[in-house]
């Protein structure tokens, strides 16, 4: 239970880490140009990935599961993979990446790294570590909830952003976009 809890509070202090690149970005995207959309579903990410974070930790506490170490060090190598997911697709964009939707409206797609592959990567690593998280400790409950939110907000998140792209002049549809 407390590594599981060490690993919780490393993934909360990587997320905080996260919003500070993001609001340094953000600043970046205004200051030319940038346009935001999709500002209502915001808070609503922020609730859900910061009670995901809270709610696993309350079901390992009043569950006390048994935990396979199977699962729990496959769980971890998934976890470790998402996280470096998401910090190539940081890196790719660079200080175009931040947890808001703003375009930048001369600035063309980015299609390098992860990019190359997917459209959306970074919610592959946010779909990934979502069950595999939780899992971790055998927490199935956290990692149903979270999905089952998780994929409700990202339909509405995904709306938002292809949205924004297509707005863009350089963006060419791809065939997985189509």
């Amino acid at each position: 239970m407390v590594a599981f809890a060490i690993v919780v509070a490393l993934v909360a202090v990587e997320r905080v880490a996260e919003l500070i690149v993001s609001r340094r970005n953000a600043a970046w995207s205004f200051a030319r140009g940038g346009r935001e959309t999709g500002q209502g579903h915001y808070p609503v990410m922020v609730v859900l990935h910061t009670g995901f974070l809270v709610a696993m930790l309350i079901e390992a506490f009043v569950r006390r599961p048994d935990v396979s170490p199977t699962l729990a060090w496959s769980m971890v190598l998934v976890v470790i993979a998402a996280q470096g997911l998401r910090w190539w697709c940081i890196a790719t964009l660079g200080p175009r990446w931040n947890t808001r939707v703003i375009v930048v409206p001369d600035l063309p797609p980015v299609r390098s790294g992860p990019y190359r592959f997917l459209s959306h990567p970074n919610y592959v690593a946010v779909v990934l570590e979502g069950v595999a998280l939780p899992l971790m400790h055998a927490c199935w409950m956290t990692a149903l909830a979270f999905t089952v939110a998780n994929a409700a907000l990202l339909t509405v998140r995904l709306r938002v952003e292809n949205r924004a792209l297509r707005e863009l002049p350089s963006l060419a549809p791809r065939p997985a976009d189509a």
